[in-house]
Order: structure tokens, then sequence, then C-alpha cells
């Protein structure tokens, strides 16, 4: 049975509105008008046990508003949810010792206290074994290098210190299941590095299901071999990330290196022209012809180097992103599920 199951998940919010102005503001105390807003529209998949997948989307797409159903901060307005087979927003002291929820733009330390304070309290809150919980968080104090910041208050520590403290707190109770939205963000490219180390391995060591929100394409690389991608409420791709790229983006991307200056050579013969500088040359191909124009250019010109490659992630996501945006758009790709 999957881990997480979601079938026609809805989530929708009434918003007042209102023009500008001090007129409109009087009226507004008498006859409030309001809309409907669409976060997430009928969304379906199915997660197994020890699945890492990536829940990409623009700003606004319905990721954060999803988990947090998923978590069961929100009562959906439609469809239903399992989380471990039970119903998240029921919230059962028992469901909630298994799950995790990381928000990068959300802090659960407390601000004026130093941060081992923050876990004990969450030791205590979980009721995790005093010995047992003391061997967990030395262990997790290790892995991700916090011995100098736990007598620190936490409104002193830097973003990417706090994140391993969230990091610490959200995995003291050992949760089967980890939503992750932005764990990364604002931390430098070292500390990103590092924290996508230490969630891989926390799933290898203990199995854990993880669901993945963040905008850093490294981290969706380094870490997810399925994805999802939602946009206005809605999935439109749900499966292998490599079967995105070759879904989405039919094409190959060849760079070449030269013994000698390449100006005033015409390349659009070989392919679309996407960069050039004096002795470097970058070109997009058809997928099915990239070895025979890898080929040519071995035959036809002075390459020292030459290396094909899948286009980068972000061109693949912005694609779907572009499919989305058209009138009659439809799903771009069946779920995996």
């Amino acid at each position: 049975m999957p881990q997480i199951q979601a079938h026609e998940l809805s989530r929708t919010f009434r918003v007042a509105e209102r023009e500008t102005g001090l007129l409109a503001a009087l009226r507004s105390l008498v006859r409030r008008r309001h809309r409907i807003v669409t976060a997430v529209d009928r969304v379906d998949f199915s997660i197994e046990a020890g699945e890492i997948v990536g829940f990409l989307g623009p700003n606004g797409a319905g990721k954060t508003t999803t988990l947090k159903m998923l978590t069961g901060l929100l009562h959906p307005t439609g469809g239903s949810a399992t989380v471990l087979g039970c119903v998240p927003w029921r919230r059962h002291p028992d469901y909630l010792r298994q799950i995790s929820l990381v928000m990068g733009q959300r802090s659960q330390l407390y601000w004026d206290l130093p941060a081992a304070d923050s876990f004990e309290v969450q030791m205590s809150v979980y009721g995790v074994d005093r010995v047992d919980g003391r061997r967990v968080l030395n262990e997790l104090i290790e892995l991700l290098g916090l011995g100098g910041v736990l007598k620190k208050p936490v409104r002193t520590l830097s973003l990417g210190e706090r994140m391993k403290c969230e990091l610490c707190m959200a995995l003291l109770y050992r949760p089967r299941v980890l939503f992750l939205d932005e764990p990364t963000i604002g931390v430098d490219i070292t500390m990103q590095a590092r924290i996508r180390q230490f969630i891989a391995g926390y799933n290898r060591s203990h199995g854990a299901t993880v669901i993945l929100t963040s905008h850093y394409m490294a981290d969706v690389t380094a870490l997810c071999r399925r994805v999802i991608v939602i946009d206005h409420g809605r999935i439109l791709f749900d499966g292998p990330l490599a079967a995105l790229a070759e879904r989405l983006a039919p094409f190959k991307v060849i760079t070449i290196d030269l013994e000698r200056d390449a100006n005033g050579s015409d390349f659009s013969r070989y392919g679309e022209l996407i960069g050039q500088e004096a002795r470097k040359v970058t070109l997009r191909v058809a997928r099915e012809a990239a070895a025979g124009v890898a080929s040519r250019l071995l035959a036809d010109l002075p390459v020292l180097d030459l290396t094909v490659q899948d286009p980068p992630i972000e061109d693949v996501i912005g694609r779907v992103f572009a499919e989305s945006a058209r009138p009659a758009a439809e799903p771009v790709g069946a779920s995996a599920s």
C-alpha cells in the first residue's frame, strides 16, 4: 500500500477584494466583494515507501498548500488523502508522531532560547525515550555539524545554521515521512550540498519517504528520481525525471572547443547556434541527430574537445510551464501511479 495517496485533492480560498481609494474602503464596510481562488485543483498521485519525490512548480502553483493538507494543517475543500493509512486533517497523535514538516520560510525553534533547549522540548513533546533520544540527538549534531551553535539563541544564528537546526528538530523522533518545503532556501552552495547529503543518508538509513519542494534544481537532480510538476493547482507531469527531459526536450546540447578561432564559420548547418565564443561553440540539435552531427563536427573542424549533454533541467521545467500557459493546455505527462 502506498504511504501517501491523494485522490482529486482540492483546496479553494475565499478572498476579499476591493478597489483602491477611501470611497472604496468605506463601501467595503457595508458590502464586501469576494472571489474564489483555486489553489489546488483535483490532484491525484501516490508515493511508495522510501521514495524521494520532487514536487516542483513556480510560486503560487499549489505546492505548499498541498503539503499543508497532507500534514493536516489545512482541510481540503474536495477529494481525499491518506498518509501512512491515516487521514491527515484528523491529526491523530499516532499519525503526527510519524511525520515531519520542514518549511524554509517558517521556524519551529524558540526564537530567544538556545537551540539545545528547543531540542529538549521537542523530545518531551513527542515522548522520546531519554536515553535513545540523547543518542539520536548526538548523532544528528555530529552529522549536521551543530556543536558550535547549540548554546546560541536561535535569533543570533545564520540562516544556514538555523536550517540545520530545523532538520535536527524534525528528525529527533525518527519520522517515517518527511515533507521538506524549500529546506535549502537562502543557504550557501556548500551548505546546500551538506543538507542534500544528509537527506539522502537519512532516506537510506531509515527508509523514510520524502516529498521535496525546491527552486534549486541541484536539490532535485541530486535527490529525486521521480518528479511531480504542478502549476495553477493542477499536475502537469508525474514520472521519472529522465522521462521528463526526454518528453519535453527532444534535443541535445553539443559543445565543442576548437584549436583556433571560429569567427566567420557557419555553424547553422550543424544545428541551432545557442552560444559562440572565440574558440567555443554550443549547438542545439535534435536528439536523434546528435551522434551524426558530432561525427560531422569532428570530421570538418579542428576540434580539441566535444561534449554531448541533455539540456539543463531548468530549461525542461520551463518548457512544462510554457506548455501549461497555453489556453487549451493538457497535462504533459501521465501519472506514474
